[in-house]
C-alpha cells in the first residue's frame, strides 16, 4: 500500500520576526485578561471614581458657589481622578511582574522592554475608558449637561486620552523604580492628590495666594480647564496647548526614563 507523506508543517514565526506592533498588542490582552481576574482591583478602579463623584455633588455640592450646577463644574475633576486611580494600578502591575520573573521569561523569548511597557500602558488606557465611560453615565443621570460641539467633543476625548497615556506611562516607569508592589502602591496617593490643589473642585480664585500659585502652575489644572471649557463649550485660549505640552512632557521623558530603567533592571 503506497504511503502517502504528510504535508510540511509550516514552523511557527519566531518571535524575533513579529513585529513590536503585534507583541505589544498580545501583551495588552495579557494586561486586560489578569485585570479581569483580578476582581477587588477592578472594582475599586471603577467604583471609586463613581463614589467620588456622589460624594463631592450630594456632600459638598451644596455648599460650593463655583457659579453653575456643581455637577457640572466637578465632572472633569473627576474624570482626572478616575484617570489617576486606573493609572497608578499600572505601577504595581509592572513591579509585580518584575519581581515575578515573568519579565525573565519574555526577554528568553527576545521580547524587548518597549512591547512588555506599551502592553502595561495601554491595558490602563483601556481600563481608564471604561471607567471614564462609566462616570460619564451617572453624571448625566444626576444632571450633568455638556453642550461641547463635535469638534470640541473629539478634542476633549483625545486630551484626556493623551492625559491617561501620560499619566500611565508615568506610572509604568515608577513600576520600574519600586522594589515592592507596596512601594508602587505609594504613587497612588501621589496621583490621587494631585488633582486636589487644582482647579478641579473649586476655583483657584478662592485659594490662599501661595496655593493658588502652585494650582495655576502645576499639570492638573490646565487639562481640567481645557476638558470643562471643551465640554462646555466656553473659550479655552491657549490652555489645550498648555495641557498637551505638559502631557507631552511627561510621556518623554517618562519613555526615556522608562527604557533606561527597564535595561538596568533585567540585566542583572
Amino acid at each position: 500500500m503506497p504511503t502517502v507523506d504528510a504535508p510540511p508543517r509550516t514552523p511557527p514565526t519566531p518571535l524575533a520576526r513579529t513585529s513590536p506592533a503585534a507583541l505589544a498588542l498580545t501583551l495588552t490582552g495579557r494586561s486586560l485578561r489578569l485585570s479581569r481576574r483580578n476582581t477587588d482591583a477592578l472594582i475599586t478602579a471603577l467604583a471609586m471614581p463613581v463614589m467620588l463623584l456622589l460624594v463631592f455633588v450630594y456632600f459638598f455640592g451644596g455648599a460650593i458657589n463655583t457659579g453653575t450646577e456643581y455637577v457640572t463644574y466637578v465632572v472633569p475633576g473627576v474624570l482626572l481622578l478616575c484617570a489617576g486611580f486606573g493609572s497608578a494600578n499600572t505601577a504595581v502591575a509592572v513591579t509585580e511582574d518584575l519581581r515575578g520573573g515573568i519579565i525573565d521569561r519574555f526577554r528568553s523569548l527576545d521580547i524587548g522592554g518597549t512591547p512588555i511597557l506599551t502592553g502595561h500602558v495601554l491595558a490602563s488606557t483601556t481600563r481608564n475608558l471604561v471607567a471614564t465611560s462609566l462616570v460619564l453615565c451617572l453624571a448625566l443621570a444626576i444632571g450633568f449637561r455638556p453642550t461641547p460641539t463635535p469638534a470640541g467633543a473629539l478634542a476633549a476625548l483625545a486630551l484626556l486620552v493623551v492625559y491617561v497615556l501620560a499619566l500611565s506611562w508615568l506610572s509604568a516607569t515608577v513600576g520600574l523604580l519600586a522594589r515592592s508592589a507596596e512601594a508602587a502602591g505609594g504613587f497612588t496617593f501621589f496621583v490621587s492628590f494631585l488633582p486636589y490643589p487644582s482647579s478641579a473642585f473649586v476655583p483657584t480664585q478662592t485659594m490662599p495666594s501661595w496655593l493658588r500659585a502652585f494650582s495655576d502652575h502645576q499639570p492638573v489644572t490646565p487639562v481640567i480647564d481645557s476638558l470643562r471649557g471643551l465640554l462646555l463649550n466656553q473659550p479655552v485660549r491657549h490652555t489645550p496647548w498648555i495641557a498637551l505640552a505638559w502631557c507631552a512632557g511627561i510621556l518623554t521623558m517618562s519613555a526615556a526614563l522608562s527604557a533606561t530603567l527597564f535595561a538596568r533592571r533585567t540585566s542583572s
